[in-house]
């Protein structure tokens, strides 16, 4: 029987000849059982011309191409939004269906990522697998850290375009821009009954 004609047969059989030394699991042809090693193994065989990063899988990188070419196949017949990758055009359905399949077992709430999941269950089990190397602080989301190693960069990345200030968060941007606008974002007045105004 040739090879083609022996892999078809072992894909409606379900048979996986093709067995992982490392942990035993089972594949139907050989080329993926060659790429499921990659994950033991580190090998990264597949490199990006534009910016050197590599990847254990062709697929991969053809994906990762596309921050490079800016290329978004993929599209939303709701709302015409475009992404790169097709999983991640099938979690935004997920703001047009309501859809979330992934429940906390804690306190019932539910999510439309797994990830979005990973991260409240931290709430409740108290990790904080983000840590500072600077002074060791440690935080549950990676955003969190990201915002604190300003604290020690001193990177200001938002900017006012009123007055050039720029800050480290852009909620103190936001109510920096109260000073420009004019607006009360707490409602407290004065005993005079005039609105109060927060200036950073």
């Amino acid at each position: 029987m040739q090879s083609s004609q022996k892999t078809q047969v072992q894909t409606h059989t379900g048979e996986k000849p093709y067995g992982c030394e490392e942990c035993s699991r089972q594949f139907s042809r050989l080329g993926h059982l060659k790429t499921h090693v990659r994950t033991h193994t580190g090998e990264k065989p597949y490199k990006c011309e534009e910016c050197s990063r590599q990847f254990s899988r062709l697929s991969q990188l053809k994906t990762h191409m596309r921050t490079h070419t800016g290329q978004k196949p993929y599209k939303c017949e709701e709302c015409s939004r475009q992404f790169s990758r097709l999983r991640t055009l099938k979690i935004h359905m997920q703001t047009h269906t309501g859809e979330k399949p992934y429940r906390c077992e804690e306190c019932s709430r539910q999510f439309s990522t797994l990830g979005h999941l990973k991260k409240h269950m931290r709430t409740h089990t108290g990790e904080k697998p983000y840590r500072c190397e600077e002074c060791s602080k440690q935080f549950s989301e990676l955003g969190n850290l990201k915002k604190h190693m300003r604290t020690h960069t001193g990177e200001k990345p938002y900017k006012c375009e009123e007055c050039n200030r720029q800050f480290s968060h852009l909620d103190t941007l936001k109510t920096h821009m109260q000073t420009h606008t004019g607006e009360n974002p707490t409602g407290v007045r004065s005993a005079a009954g005039s609105s109060v105004r927060w200036v950073i």
